[in-house]
């Protein structure tokens, strides 16, 4: 009975981050097109896209030490709610007659700050919430649900400026933010916080948290060539709006993300209700592969029709690899560590990202310049240049043997030590 309820309670909580994963997707649809329009430019769309993330990505360390030591459901109600804060203050420049772009980089960097407590809390809670065999099911839902910014957000956001401005898009994002409260309220009302027996030191739990991610090699080799792929799919994703947005309109630029992303919720929902038996690490290595082929078709053609397809197929892929790599992390790791262990996996498994965010827009624009073709076919050689080095990387990653090891690794030695022989 307790595992129902606590399976109902996950069900809420997942409910609660699909829609505040809308409203976010409204408001980086609407700012990103907003900022290209004034601008011109992919490269300052990529520094938006840049301060949402880094903040998140600095302070993931140090917010699962907190996911640890505190109540995590407090944690993600704080995150959520504050993080409307710097939305707020870009709707009130809107209202005075339009936002700069040193304002709109303000706005997202308070929101990315408050949004940083909430990821390992929210992983964590997950694993608070569900049994082992419930891990693989819950990670797909998980995906299916942070897909939902790119399935649902664009399509409407698209549909919504040709009828209003970026304000509403704004507006309906910070309304998002109170119903994500309360359900994580709700969630948190039935269920006790574990609190830890004894709270170390905040650099010991860092410290531990370090250990937990590097005590087994292949988990370290696995976290550090995620590093290296993300900064590939980063430069995909902070490129293709600039690419389409050349030669369309934004109706246009939001149906194509729409269905592009519509890849996620095919594999997503074949991972909600099947999720993956066996075969973690070559499922993994594969899909990654057929991303990076998907990255040079998406390149190829000013087509609408040819980029759907070839975002269809890279978007189908992401759900199957992040559950694979998310199954192979969590079940290496020791359940009290879980916390402080996302931080640190967070952190060093999305730099890659900051890269691509901070280098892919400016490459853009410079060749687009330099050899006179223009920022969105400047976009499109380097997301090619990207899918072809993410397919050759990921086709590396299964002959490693540490890595291999993984398939049936146990969580941490302490229970290695608990159950000497298998």
């Amino acid at each position: 009975m307790g595992g129902k309820r606590n399976y109902r309670r996950f069900l809420l909580l997942w409910a609660g981050e699909l829609v505040s994963s809308i409203g976010g997707g409204l408001t980086s649809f609407g700012l990103g097109v907003y900022v290209f329009q004034q601008t011109g430019s992919a490269a300052n769309m990529a520094l938006i896209t840049l301060l949402a993330f880094l903040p998140t990505l600095l302070l993931s360390v140090p917010a699962g030490v907190l996911a640890d030591r505190y109540d995590r459901r407090l944690l993600m109600m704080v995150g959520d709610g504050c993080s409307a804060i710097g939305i707020l203050y870009i709707f009130f420049c809107m209202q005075n007659g339009g936002a700069s772009l040193t304002q709109i980089c303000i706005g997202v960097t308070v929101s990315s700050v408050f949004s940083s407590l909430l990821e390992p809390a929210y992983r964590a809670t997950v694993t608070d919430l569900l049994d082992a065999e419930e891990y693989s099911r819950a990670s797909g839902m998980v995906s299916l649900a942070g897909s939902a910014r790119y399935l649902i957000s664009p399509v409407l956001a698209g549909a919504l400026l040709t009828v209003s401005d970026i304000r509403l898009l704004l507006a309906l994002d910070i309304g998002t933010f109170f119903l994500t409260v309360i359900c994580t309220g709700v969630v948190r009302h039935g269920l006790a916080a574990k609190a830890a027996v004894e709270k170390e030191p905040f650099f010991a739990a860092l410290r531990m948290g370090w250990q937990a991610v590097t005590e087994k090699q292949g988990v370290f080799l696995l976290i550090l060539l995620a590093s290296v792929i993300t900064c590939f799919m980063g430069a995909f994703q902070i490129l293709a709006e600039p690419l389409i947005l050349d030669f369309a309109n934004s109706a246009t630029l939001g149906i194509g993300e729409t269905v592009c992303a519509s890849g996620m919720l095919v594999s997503g929902l074949f991972l909600g209700v099947r999720g993956i038996k066996k075969g973690y690490l070559k499922l993994l290595s594969a899909s990654l592969a057929v991303a990076g082929l998907a990255m040079i078709l998406f390149g190829l053609k000013e087509n609408i029709y040819w980029i759907c397809a070839a975002g269809f197929l890279f978007f189908a892929m992401l759900p199957l690899a992040n559950n694979c790599l998310d199954f192979l992390v969590r079940t290496n790791t020791a359940d009290e560590l879980q916390g402080r262990a996302w931080g640190f996996i967070g952190f060093l498994s999305q730099i890659g990202y900051v890269v691509a965010y901070g280098l892919a827009g400016v490459l853009a624009d410079g060749l687009g310049k330099q050899f006179q073709i223009g920022v969105g076919r400047g976009a499109a050689v380097v997301i090619m240049a990207s899918g072809a080095l993410l397919s050759v990387i990921a086709l590396s990653i299964y002959p490693i043997k540490a890595v291999r090891e993984l398939e049936n690794g146990t969580k941490g030695t302490q229970r290695e030590s608990e159950n000497p022989v298998e």
